[in-house]
């Protein structure tokens, strides 16, 4: 429920905080005095639009913060957990602020967050229910949750939303499909003629990279050959090549016996040198015997390179090894084409069983809605007709549709509400008041059902008195033994009922006016109620009366 609310610096609000109760919870005042600021202030809370506008003082930003107790509501502890939001099991705090700029910022428990996950918390813990929320009335999709709620439809629902996804992901699968396989038919002689290309290429990961530089070594073979023999005679060739050096080293070691320690190991080392040197000399040798500088062996290879970039710049990749992948393509392709049939044959199959499935779980909600659709309206009619609509007459129709993301109906909400009237939607029926009464109404009796802490009314009573208020006091209070509400209300009728009572007021200081609101003490409340009744707080018949009244709802 809603337990504490405090708002500073807004319209004509400095600083207010109020402690709510569980039960009843009545606000009055006078008109003007301020309770659409804060109801205003509560529904930034909701995620309603800021408003610089709003900020009281332009060197400070204005505050809302809300406190709610919110143990034992799952689908809410379930949110937080899933959207990484911090979960306490006993208390939620909702702040929003609003900088003079017209910037607001918005915390759950002292956590900055989207505007957007504020409200969709705030979803879970209040819900306001004013005249222009009766506008809702007239639309399917909250005609259609009323229903779903008063069936207890969640679970169900929940199914078949499941299996309406995967038939429709079945259904975007075959379609792609065979879209896939028309235009691979359509493309099919030259998609054979590109593999034909491609496959005469022979095609070998690997091959470019080892034809440039078989290109660069045959380019440069004069060079190379050069080279070559400058490194052979150095090493093995030449007059005065290194080998031979060794030789004369080894020759001298002979003299140098008594002078060389064992240890030094010189024969042993210059043994091994002239091992390494013979074996490069070796391998350069072989090399140098394999280079052929042959320049029909060049132009083969700048033949089969200029191939291989044509075919590179034609499908406008830059290797090789990409046209090996798009041979692979082509080839996979083909074979799409010579097995689509059956491939698609295999996607129908799984699309008609996923919409059995479909089916099977949305006539399952149909069943449901139809059994609640019934119900709710006997009961509508009967806990409406007592608030001013004596002729009254209600039908909740639940016709068959297409597949959609919530079933297979439409529900519509027909009333007459004169003798000889053809039932019709809700829009073309019925006035502002009885819309504002069927809301109620209904509120009323999907309250057990709704998984929702708090319901505040706001003024749903306006155009009403004697004893359709009281009775609307009588359903209010009925409300609130499954769920904390609050009512905005004029009527004294109403205001009797509840269980604590507040009231919000202005005071002018020398500076500005400043809104207050004030929980009554029982002697204020017959005070208020006779002020309601009379215009006269002091007025001893409208006293009696306000007392009568009080008495009558203990």
């Amino acid at each position: 429920m809603l337990e504490t609310l405090h708002i500073s610096n807004y319209a004509l609000i400095e600083s207010v905080d109020i402690t709510f109760h569980a039960g009843f919870n009545i606000i009055t005042g006078e008109t003007g005095a301020g309770k659409s600021i804060m109801l205003g202030a509560l529904s930034l809370l909701l995620g309603a639009r800021a408003d610089s506008k709003a900020v009281r003082q332009a060197d400070k930003k204005s505050v809302i913060e809300a406190t709610f107790t919110c143990s034992d509501y799952p689908a809410l502890e379930r949110y937080c957990q899933d959207n990484d939001i911090e979960w306490d099991d006993q208390r939620c705090i909702l702040r929003r602020e609003i900088a003079p700029n017209g910037r607001s910022r918005a915390f759950i428990n002292d956590s900055p967050v989207p505007l957007s996950r504020l409200q969709e918390v705030a979803m879970y813990l209040v819900d306001i229910h004013s005249q222009h929320q009766n506008q809702l009335l007239a639309r399917s999709d909250f005609q259609m949750d009323v229903i779903d709620t008063l069936a207890s439809n969640a679970d169900r629902l929940a199914v078949y939303q499941k299996r309406y996804t995967s038939f429709r992901d079945a259904l975007r699968r075959l379609k792609k499909a065979k879209q896939d396989l028309q235009r691979s038919k359509d493309d099919e002689e030259y998609t054979r003629f590109q593999l034909e290309q491609l496959d005469a290429l022979q095609l070998r990961t690997g091959e470019q990279t080892e034809l440039e530089q078989e290109r660069e070594v045959l380019a440069n073979m004069t060079r190379i050959k050069a080279a070559l023999y400058d490194a052979l005679q150095a090493l093995s060739e030449g007059p005065n090549n290194a080998l031979d050096a060794i030789a004369e080293v080894q020759e001298a070691m002979e003299a140098l016996q008594p002078v060389v320690s064992a240890e030094d190991k010189i024969d042993e080392r210059l043994e091994t040198s002239a091992i390494e040197l013979r074996d490069i000399a070796d391998t350069l040798s072989a090399i140098d015997s394999r280079l052929a500088g042959d320049p029909a062996q060049l132009d083969a290879v700048e033949e089969r390179l200029n191939t291989l970039y044509t075919m590179e710049h034609k499908h406008k990749v830059e290797s090789v090894e990409a046209l090996i992948e798009l041979r692979e393509q082509l080839r996979q392709r083909l074979d799409q084409i010579d097995n689509g049939d059956a491939h698609i044959a295999e996607l129908e199959k799984e699309a008609r069983r996923q919409h059995a499935l479909t089916k099977e779980a949305a006539a399952a909600l149909t069943e449901a809605r139809r059994l609640a659709a019934s119900a709710f309206a006997e009961q509508l009619r009967d806990r409406a007709m007592p608030l001013g609509m004596a002729n009254l007459r209600c039908e909740v129709e639940v016709s068959p549709i297409d597949l959609s993301p919530t079933g297979a109906d439409h529900v519509e909400f027909r009333f007459a509400f004169n003798k000889n009237q053809p039932l019709m939607a809700v829009g073309g029926a019925a006035s502002g008041g009885e819309i504002s009464r069927l809301m109620l109404t209904i509120k009323a009796i999907i309250a057990d059902k709704m998984s929702l802490p708090s319901i505040i009314f706001d003024e749903v009573d306006t155009g009403v008195s004697g004893d359709v208020a009281n009775r609307i006091g009588q359903m209010m209070q009925d409300i609130a033994g499954s769920l904390q509400v609050t009512a905005i209300t004029h009527l004294p009728q109403v205001a009797a009922r509840g269980q604590h009572h507040y009231k919000v007021y202005k005071l002018d200081d020398e500076d500005a006016t400043h809104t207050h609101i004030h929980e009554l003490s029982p002697q204020e409340r017959v005070s208020e109620l006779a002020l309601m009744l009379s215009g006269n707080p002091h007025d001893e018949a409208a006293r009696a009366n306000a007392e009568a009244l009080l008495k009558r709802n203990v």
